[in-house]
Formats: C-alpha cells, structure tokens, sequence
C-alpha cells in the first residue's frame, strides 16, 4: 500500500509520532479534570467534629523544689514561678489577681494539686512595690 504523498514528506520529520501528541495531551486534560471533579464533589462525613472552644484541665505530677512568689502590691498582682525536678518540665509561671498570701497560697495549691500545708512549706516570698 502507498502512502499519500504528505505522509512521505512527514515520515523522516518523525511528524507521524508528534501530530497526535497534542491530541493525547487534550484527552488526559479533559479526563483528568472530570476525575477531580467527580472526587472533589464527592460528599463525606465526619465521624467526630472538632471542638475547639473548650479548654481541657492537664492534671500533673510533678516533684516540686521551689515555689517563688513575688507579690506586686501596687499592680495586684502575684507571679509565682515553680521549679520542678521534672527534667521535660523544669519551671512553671504562673500570674494570680490576688495579694494576701492564703490567697496566693490557696491558688497555688489548686493549681499544683497539691495540700495548702505542702504548698506553705516550699513557697518563698518576695515584696514588691
């Protein structure tokens, strides 16, 4: 069988290999896009939603070294700083709104999980003004 004589002249340009090239091209284009439509409009569901407007108690068990309290009359304000021999966690800050000792002592306590006996023994105060 013979060949027309434009297919002899694109025979050694290789052209017979390159002219559907840009034909397979479009195909894939188009198949690929109705594969990512029909994926992405697809719907699902959730087994569980995220709650992001509650805020979790960590409960820790800390062996506690130190306990520094540096009350700030003026401001009102009470930061405590704990050291623990815990070698991840090594220092706890903590901000209180209050001033009079039990009260830093109590809050201290609660925050610690600790006994207000236990707290009253490690605490050392500093006076600021």
């Amino acid at each position: 069988m013979s060949l027309p004589r434009w297919l002899k002249f694109l025979r050694p340009l290789w052209l017979e290999f390159w002219l559907p090239l840009p034909l397979l091209g479009i195909i894939f284009w188009f198949g690929g896009n109705a594969v990512t439509s029909q994926v992405l409009s697809r719907p699902y569901s959730t087994v569980s939603k995220l709650q992001a407007d509650t805020q979790q108690e960590v409960q820790l068990s800390l062996t506690v070294l130190v306990i520094k309290a540096e009350i700030e009359k003026n401001e009102g304000i009470t930061s405590v700083e704990v050291k623990t021999a815990d070698p991840e966690l090594t220092r706890l800050k903590f901000e209180f709104p209050v001033t009079e000792v039990s009260q830093v002592e109590a809050m201290i306590a609660q925050k610690l999980g600790l006994s207000r006996e236990d707290v009253n023994k490690l605490v050392r105060y500093q006076m600021k003004n």
